[in-house]
């Protein structure tokens, strides 16, 4: 059986995205890795072993395509209203609380938000299938 550890991303600037994964979801850095064209960060928090690897390609200059197959990362919290709430609060600018239903059931609520470099995360509220 296959257990998923982390998953990469492409960043531009460590600081910046190391200080909105930090501020928006307690996510702090568990690792670095320098090497002499790019540097890895690992970022974690209590709530999961799971971990996002940060990329920073050295001497890179130019914001990353992100293409058109990039969906998006998906967290999950206990409260989602006071996290929208927080969010808001510190400037970070998350999107509309969605009520997702299908067939008048319920299958998730949540908000997206961007980080710095435009990669797109989901804000499920935990329940169901999404703990």
């Amino acid at each position: 059986m296959a257990k998923a550890i982390h998953s990469m991303i492409r960043v531009l600037d460590e600081a910046r995205s190391v200080d909105f994964y930090g501020r928006a979801f307690g996510l702090r850095v568990a690792d670095r890795l320098d090497f002499e064209t790019f540097t890895l960060i690992y970022l974690s928090n209590a709530e999961t072993t799971f971990e996002l690897e940060l990329t920073v390609n050295k001497g890179r200059t130019e914001p990353y395509d992100l293409g058109d197959g990039y969906g998006h990362l998906a967290v999950s919290v206990s409260d989602l209203d006071a996290t929208h709430a927080r969010l808001t609060a510190e400037g970070l600018a998350p999107r509309k609380l969605v009520d997702f239903q299908n067939a008048g059931k319920r299958v998730a609520r949540f908000f997206f938000i961007a980080d710095p470099d435009g990669y797109q995360i989901e804000v499920l509220e935990r329940g169901g299938r999404f703990l």
